[in-house]
């Protein structure tokens, strides 16, 4: 989701934030993965078995029904300033997500619906040592998913693996670096 530089968070998150001790994100993207009720469930089963705080993020797809206090139900936030106030991260493990989650710092769940770059960044974080093995959605229950998140919360070995990955990501300036490469490729491809 994009920068944050002008975002101002809804009231009930900036509420819900402040009530409790870091929550753990949820959210598997804007792919329409998000209408199967089975994973909706699993997910609110494997919250409450671990015993975490969550920001459910939706992407525009359906909201879950009867949320516990203990989630907050959003459609979307930046990532970049979400992710850094977050325990740990759960998702679908796009491109964009994944490199947020890591340049957060922060220990990393992926639970990929396809078998291409998901699943490719979900062995990755796992490889890495940031991450629990990845749970595919069709795989997915609230035992595996609940287990996967209190590993990811309190496994002291991943957490800060995580955050020595965010720090070196962080510490790279790749944005800069990138834009740099682009301004110059454009300024030498124009006629003199």
């Amino acid at each position: 989701m994009g920068s944050s530089e002008k975002w101002q968070p809804p009231a009930h998150l900036a509420e819900f934030l402040q009530k409790g001790p870091a929550p753990i994100y949820v959210g598997f993207g804007s792919l329409g993965t998000w209408a199967s009720e089975k994973v909706i469930n699993a997910t609110l089963a494997a919250l409450k078995q671990s015993g975490q705080r969550s920001v459910f993020a939706t992407s525009g797809g359906r909201a879950p029904s009867n949320v516990p206090d203990d989630v907050c139900v959003i459609d979307s936030a930046p990532h970049d300033w979400l992710f850094p106030k977050m325990a740990a991260v759960v998702h679908h493990g796009g491109a964009g997500t994944t490199a947020e989650g890591l340049r957060a710092g922060k220990s990393t769940l992926i639970c990929p619906t396809s078998m291409n770059d998901q699943a490719f960044w979900g062995r990755r974080v796992f490889e890495l040592g940031v991450g629990s093995k990845p749970i595919p959605q069709n795989k997915l229950t609230a035992e595996l998913l609940g287990h996967a998140i209190h590993r990811a919360v309190t496994d002291g070995g991943i957490r800060r693996r995580a955050e020595e990955l965010g720090e070196m990501i962080r510490a790279e300036g790749g944005v800069v670096r990138a834009v740099k490469i682009i301004e110059e490729r454009i300024r030498r491809s124009k006629p003199a």
